[in-house]
């Protein structure tokens, strides 16, 4: 073959390849036109996720996110809200890039009543507020412990008491009393029942507070007699009886005494009576006021006042005037006991 020949054959051939399609070019034009197309739905979804801060159980997380609302976001990033935890902006709100979306977490009380112990989650409620937040209802007595407007904490124990008072009528026995009587008509010792006593009745009305369920307080309020009592009376013999100016004295006990006597200073007697012949002062741990006397030399007497010198068997007699006093002076005298 000449070289002329080879020439024209190697010529037809490189025409005949350049007159057919070719193929890597197409495929190539179509691999940048998919690696563009992914470049921009890569831009797009880029653009679609919105990048959040969530602040939760002490923790900032950040995060892009598809999620149409707060809600949705926290579902993604697996945060579960518990019964009264709260969500700042509320779990409805639309999300929007750049929020920042907070989780306030509640905490564990008990409220203690009506003998049990019930829990409750809340957040830094007053005592007050929890109670009503919760359906508690409080009547107008009930003691609440800490105080109402206590800041309610973490563990806290809230004691509610249930505090009420009711009015109770009833009849009551009202009690005699039992009287001696000293008498020379029975022999000295002897005793005889004068008079029998009665009990009496008594409408009483009162007050009984009740602190869950138990009574700690009960007040008499108001009282009225239906039926007075009747003392009792005792007779006994004393036997013992003193004639005196004619006149036969029965008495109960003699008292040899020291005696004195006073007059009128311008002040009433202990028992608030002005002072009169036959008042005397007396020691009223010997002989109680408003007993009756005979004093030899003197006459019937009463106790109606003491003094701080007349102490123990001393009695001191009063005189209308100075003189009456001053000549009386201080002498031994036996006092009579009539009651």
């Amino acid at each position: 073959m000449s070289w002329g020949n080879l020439l024209d054959w190697r010529g037809n051939k490189s025409n005949n390849i350049s007159d057919k399609p070719r193929k890597r070019g197409l495929l190539g034009s179509w691999a940048a036109v998919t690696i563009v197309g992914l470049m921009i739905l890569l831009a797009v979804s880029a653009a679609a996720q919105k990048k959040v801060l969530i602040v939760a159980d002490g923790k900032e997380i950040g995060t892009r996110t598809f999620a149409g609302t707060v809600g949705g976001v926290l579902d993604v990033n697996k945060i579960v809200l518990l019964d009264s935890d709260e969500v700042v902006p509320s779990a409805d709100t639309p999300l929007q890039s750049g929020m920042v979306v907070t989780v306030n977490r509640a905490f564990d009380v008990n409220v203690c009543m009506d003998g049990e112990v019930l829990p409750f989650r809340t957040q830094g409620l007053a005592v007050r507020d929890l109670l009503k937040q919760k359906g508690i209802e409080l009547g107008p007595e009930d003691e609440v412990k800490p105080a109402g407007d206590t800041v309610v904490a973490q563990g806290m124990n809230i004691f509610v008491t249930r505090i009420h008072t009711e009015t109770e009528t009833k009849d009551a026995v009202l009690g005699f009393e039992t009287k001696r009587k000293y008498t020379v008509d029975l022999p000295q010792g002897v005793t005889r029942i004068a008079e029998e006593g009665t009990a009496g009745t008594e409408q009483q009305t009162w007050n009984i507070r009740y602190s869950d369920g138990v009574e700690v307080e009960r007040q008499l309020v108001a009282s009225k007699t239906i039926t007075p009592a009747v003392d009792e009376v005792i007779l006994v013999g004393s036997g013992l009886v003193v004639s005196r100016g004619g006149e036969d004295i029965r008495y109960a006990e003699a008292v040899d005494m020291v005696s004195t006597a006073y007059t009128y200073m311008g002040n009433n007697t202990s028992s608030g009576v002005e002072p009169y012949y036959g008042a005397v002062a007396v020691d009223t741990s010997i002989i109680p006021l408003w007993t009756e006397l005979y004093v030899e030399g003197y006459g019937y007497a009463t106790a109606l006042d003491r003094g701080s010198s007349i102490v123990g068997n001393r009695i001191d007699l009063f005189f209308e005037t100075y003189d009456e006093a001053l000549s009386w002076g201080v002498r031994d005298v036996r006092v009579y006991i009539i009651d």
